[in-house]
């Protein structure tokens, strides 16, 4: 198989959450029949693969990642039977779905560590790791240092401490045991029969860690035995890592194409926010050049905003501050001391000019593309939420109760933004339809370009030099040449480049911020925050028509 004809290499990936998103039944609660009535929306858009959140059965003390069930959906939103309906209508549209792998941990109200911390003959006891003694040295850091002491938690009921890396009502399951790794085949199998394309595997760099005192192993081969299982159950079934980590550890899932097939390029995305807090191209291309090596099936997943915070935690301390300076002026936008608790439009103050700039950016560099639902409209973020969910609110729709989410008169499961510049009643999808010049309409004909041009997907890139520090410009290349151009600064500015400068072939302008005048002999101009792209080809000779006597 070329590497062009990988479907994830040509994607446009959506992530939402079922519960956010849209609302059926008026119990102020998404659900899959709401996703379901919002398809033909995403659709349109241009969206390809769909990534759904965890909607497992859940205490939600953690956004779903506190799984009760791995075969089932929470019966708030809905049940199997709707999950397979929305499976066949995305399948009708051509979008693939990917599903939340979240087999870290589970809930402590699990049915498994339910029966383990009451029995210590039941298989599930080994299914987590107990100690009688908490080990005096912390081998291993909680995932969230500012919010829990430890990694080890007591229970009364089995006289143990349990391990934990993430929340202490979220115990760790025992990666070494063959049961639990039995039973992590079996959520994968149940998943792909139901009709998913993969599985974005939540914390894959925290799930390969061993914090046993005998065991300094970290567990690649689960990871590799996971791609073995994905390849014999299915065709085109993917698995993507969510990884974050120095280039020696984010590279170890990319070490074989045995490992991952796609990995979230938090790397990049760190210097992206350097670039754009600095207002200069040189962060990107240092964050370029950091990416360990990929196979020709490994592919990064690349973002601006998700359901996270912005993590920052990989960038030096200087760095660090720059971004929090520009981007974090106020200590309730930061979380975890290693990030922020923002969206996107709301970071650059909803300048439409930034937004564009940001997004053109993200479509051209090397890798998949990546939206956070209500990305495509400009949504803001709600700081008085606790935690992550400031950027977790309800889907704003329309200029209606509730944004158009939910005809409950009731509380919502997360309210929608209703005061301020992103207010539903100011930032709604109907509003943005009816404006040709919206940036819906923007990011709409954005996805049309990405893909069409198959180069910025699947082609080889290029850092170009440049002779101003502000402006970054890269090419990728397959059968064309795609060349960007993105100006980070807010004055207006010029660059020259040879490559613009060869004769034998023709060159033709196809996205750009504002009309400009052609290149001079490979001068360029571009505005404050402007951004064009310029796609090459040899120039064509004609032949000769021989005429036969």
């Amino acid at each position: 198989m070329e590497e062009r004809d990988l479907w994830y290499k040509r994607a446009i990936i959506y992530a939402l959450d079922v519960e956010t998103f849209q609302d059926s039944n008026g119990d102020g609660i998404g659900d899959f029949q709401g996703l379901i009535s919002r398809l033909d929306y995403l659709d349109t858009l241009g969206i390809t693969c769909i990534w759904l959140l965890p909607f497992y059965p859940t205490p939600n003390r953690d956004n779903g990642y506190d799984v009760m069930d791995y075969y089932n959906v929470d019966k708030r939103l809905g049940d199997l039977g709707d999950f397979a309906i929305f499976m066949k209508e995305a399948k009708e549209r051509g979008m693939k779905v990917i599903v939340d792998l979240v087999v870290n941990h589970t809930s402590n109200q699990h049915p498994w560590f339910q029966e383990a911390r009451r029995d210590e003959n039941s298989k599930y006891r080994n299914y987590y790791t107990w100690v009688k003694e908490k080990p005096e040295e912390l081998i291993g850091k909680p995932a969230f240092a500012d919010k829990q002491n430890g990694i080890w938690e007591w229970d009364e009921e089995a006289g143990m401490y349990y391990l934990h890396r993430f929340y202490a009502h979220q115990p760790d399951l025992n990666i070494a045991s063959p049961d639990v790794r039995r039973e992590i085949h079996h959520i994968m199998r149940f998943w792909l029969l139901m009709g998913v394309s993969g599985f974005r595997v939540d914390a894959a760099h925290i799930l390969v860690q061993s914090d046993s005192e005998n065991d300094k192993d970290e567990f690649y081969d689960l990871v590799e035995d996971m791609r073995e299982f994905i390849t014999m159950h299915s065709r085109d079934a993917i698995l993507v890592a969510e990884a974050s980590g120095p280039p020696h550890v984010v590279g170890s899932f990319f070490k074989a194409k045995e490992r991952m097939h796609m990995m979230f390029n938090f790397l990049l995305n760190q210097h992206l926010f350097l670039a754009f807090a600095r207002k200069e191209g040189a962060p990107i291309a240092k964050g370029l050049k950091m990416l360990p090596e990929t196979v020709y099936s490994s592919q990064w997943l690349n973002f601006l905003r998700h359901h996270d915070e912005l993590n920052i935690e990989d960038l030096e301390k200087s760095e660090q501050e720059d971004i929090f300076k520009v981007f974090a002026p106020e200590e309730d936008m930061k979380i975890f001391g290693r990030g922020i608790r923002r969206r996107l439009a709301p970071i650059f103050n909803g300048n439409r000019n930034r937004l564009e700039l940001a997004y053109s950016l993200l479509f051209t560099l090397p890798g998949t593309p990546m939206l956070q639902y209500g990305a495509e409209i400009g949504m803001g973020d709600d700081l008085t939420l606790p935690e992550r969910n400031s950027v977790r609110t309800a889907m704003q729709w329309e200029d209606a109760p509730n944004g158009g989410f939910s005809d409950t008169t009731e509380e919502l499961i997360r309210p929608v933004i209703s005061k301020g510049k992103f207010s539903y009643k100011k930032i709604n999808v109907i509003e943005q339809q009816c404006d040709p010049g919206s940036f819906l309409n923007w990011i709409e004909r954005l996805i049309r370009l990405r893909r069409q041009f198959l180069e910025l997907g699947s082609g080889d890139y290029t850092i170009l030099d440049t002779d101003n520090r502000k402006v970054f410009v890269h090419s990728s290349h397959l059968d064309y040449t795609l060349i960007a151009l993105h100006n980070l600064s807010n004055q207006g500015c010029h660059v020259t480049l040879e490559e613009l400068q060869q004769k034998g072939q023709f060159i033709k302008e196809v996205f750009s911020n504002k009309p400009y005048a052609a290149p001079d002999n490979g001068r360029v101009e571009l505005d404050a925050y402007g951004y064009r792209w310029f796609r090459l080809k040899p120039k064509q000779v004609k032949k000769k028509q021989v005429v036969k006597a």
